[in-house]
């Protein structure tokens, strides 16, 4: 029993080194609504981004609610909004718009005369003044913003 005492406090201090105890987000990842968000800042294609954030344990950002898009819009603040990557994608056969997390794709915020389709299947935030939606081509490089589960303290 001695022993474990001091076990456990190492435990501890890594996992408080390693995530906000409160929100149960990585270090450098921001919790709303149940969900950690971290912006990218390097310039990807929209599939190197998803990939990037899979290896995070997340994909890229989907968006529920008018809430959500200004908490992930306030995290491309400090980078002048930028256009950046979030995930949506247009699937060809299907003729609908998807989230790369699975998710359902019920909230929008379209420029106006967007999605334009002409082979731009790739969601990026923050077109024209009015920091809207645009579908893009997914080979251009563009900052991203990842999203993924809040942690547990068992995994």
């Amino acid at each position: 029993d001695f022993m474990i005492i001091p076990i456990f406090i190492i435990f501890d201090e890594t996992l408080s080194y390693r995530f906000n105890m409160s929100s149960g987000c990585p270090h450098g990842w921001s919790y709303f609504n149940h969900r950690c968000f971290v912006y990218v800042p390097r310039s990807m294609s929209w599939g190197q981004a998803e990939r990037n954030c899979k290896s995070m344990g997340g994909h890229l950002a989907s968006v529920h609610s008018n809430n959500e898009y200004r908490h992930i819009q306030k995290l491309t603040s400090d980078h002048d909004y930028i256009e950046t990557w979030i995930g949506g994608t247009y699937e060809f056969e299907e003729k609908v718009w998807l989230w790369s997390d699975g998710s359902s794709f019920h909230y929008t915020h379209w420029c106006p005369g967007e999605p334009s389709g002409g082979n731009q299947n790739c969601l990026q935030i923050n077109y024209t003044p009015s920091k809207c939606w645009d579908d893009l081509w997914c080979d251009l490089r563009r900052p991203s913003v990842c999203a993924k589960k809040k942690s547990t303290l068992l995994g």
